[in-house]
């Protein structure tokens, strides 16, 4: 079988991949894009049923292409993102192969370039750009044992509440899916525990703006990297019912049992650290340090914003913050459901190249890996604190897409006498 070739070769046909594939063909690079499943298939089936954008649709897309059918206020679906992104793939017709898997990738020595292996056959590459995202395989800690009495499963396996057995259900991590799938199985009547770690807080709306629109006027996302010890800290911020700030205080009232961090499992029996009100004092600073921002702006541009007294009231806090809970035998609450919202690793096993550090994570300026010919994107923080949203992820794909050009003209330079490789 014949060895296919191509200039660039982009792993992956998400948000990222599609995005590449736009700029890439604005500079004319030839390139493919392999995707192992369909267009953003992880919006499809690595998401609950209710799932929706956590910003606005004005927001939350490319900036060549608004939402059709859905309201710029609103939140879109998670099948109509999907949708989204094969509509806008297909507008410049962009080169994408799906159904394809890469299994493993290495340089050829002497040629500059990479070989492909793939479920499709080989492919020889100058470039490789890894757009395969921050989400590729579900962790959950190793806290309870396999064997235990107990159905586990992780928040990207989870798709509504008639999927679990009957019972009560522990849900572990309260970042934006945590908090929502927690929020989703009280309001179907379940008995709900969260535990809840470090977190930040965001209004979901403020003086009549969302929060995204705040964060973009105050130039925080542009943030360009995580604030010293905030690596474990998650976003607690949702667009499910319209859009609403996640305030636990309220979940508490509604029925939602709250707990926190999850430290240990010994014989049937989960325990907690003592950590709750500390966690949720600091989402409520956070919460608060946003609103003073916010104020502090309306006052210095003299913009016409209604003032919001109302949005500094705090909920009463709950017997669960007020009086921590540190242990809970799993049998004698009824919980039956272990849901982990923990988060996901990389994988990057079959790049197999000198691109990474002593942790296997990328090494990169802005997506420019340190290994020649290597580019990443759609990484947390890529470039700033935007690079994991739909439209922060756009523009990490033009600056790549910059440097790819950039390289290929300098590769294409030939001295005084020589012929240019552009013209062979």
């Amino acid at each position: 079988m014949a060895i296919e070739k191509v200039d660039t070769l982009v792993v992956g046909a998400g948000q990222a991949g599609v995005a590449m594939s736009e700029h890439l063909t604005s500079h004319g690079v030839p390139h493919l894009v392999l995707e192992k499943n369909r267009i953003a298939e992880a919006w499809r089936s690595g998401r609950w049923d209710s799932l929706v954008a956590n910003g606005p649709a004005w927001h939350d897309r490319f900036p060549n292409l608004e939402f059709t059918g859905t309201d710029p206020e609103a939140f879109a679906g998670k099948e109509r993102i999907a949708d989204y992104f094969v509509e806008y793939a297909e507008r410049f017709n962009a080169p994408i192969r799906t159904g394809v898997e890469v299994t493993k990738a290495e340089r050829l020595n002497g040629s500059g370039g990479f070989r492909v292996d793939t479920s499709d056959g080989v492919i020889e590459t100058q470039r490789i750009v890894a757009a395969t995202g921050a989400f590729q395989h579900p962790v959950i800690p190793p806290l309870v044992p396999e064997g235990a009495e107990v159905n586990q499963l992780h928040s990207f396996h989870y798709r509504n509440p008639d999927q679990l057995p009957e019972g009560a259900v522990l849900v572990v991590g309260a970042g934006s899916s945590g908090a929502q799938i927690a929020d989703e199985l009280n309001r179907a009547g379940r008995k709900v525990y969260l535990s809840v770690g470090p977190h930040d807080r965001p209004p979901r709306m403020y003086r009549g703006r969302d929060f995204v629109w705040w964060l973009g006027v105050l130039g925080l996302w542009d943030q360009a990297a995580l604030e010293p010890g905030k690596e474990h800290v998650t976003i607690s911020v949702s667009g499910a019912y319209g859009g609403q700030t996640m305030d636990f205080r309220r979940l508490a009232g509604e029925g939602v049992t709250l707990l926190g961090l999850t430290e240990s499992y010994v014989s049937g029996t989960m325990n907690f650290a003592g950590d709750l009100q500390e966690n949720i004092a600091s989402g409520d600073a956070d919460y608060l340090t946003m609103l003073d921002l916010a104020d502090a702006y309306v006052e210095r541009t003299g913009i016409d914003l209604p003032e919001e007294p109302e949005a500094r009231s705090a909920f009463p806090d709950p017997d669960s913050l007020t009086n921590p809970i540190r242990e809970l035998d799993l049998a004698a609450e009824g919980i039956t459901t272990i849901l982990w919202a923990t988060g996901f690793r990389q994988d990057f096993d079959w790049l197999k190249v000198d691109a990474f550090d002593e942790r296997g994570r990328p090494q990169h300026q802005r997506g420019v890996s340190a290994e020649p010919g290597i580019y990443f994107l759609g990484l947390p923080w890529q470039s700033r604190r935007g690079s994991t949203f739909i439209w922060g992820v756009w523009h990490d794909a033009k600056h790549v897409a910059d440097q790819i050009a950039i390289q290929r003209h300098y590769e294409g330079y030939r001295g005084p006498g020589e012929r240019r490789a552009d013209v062979l």
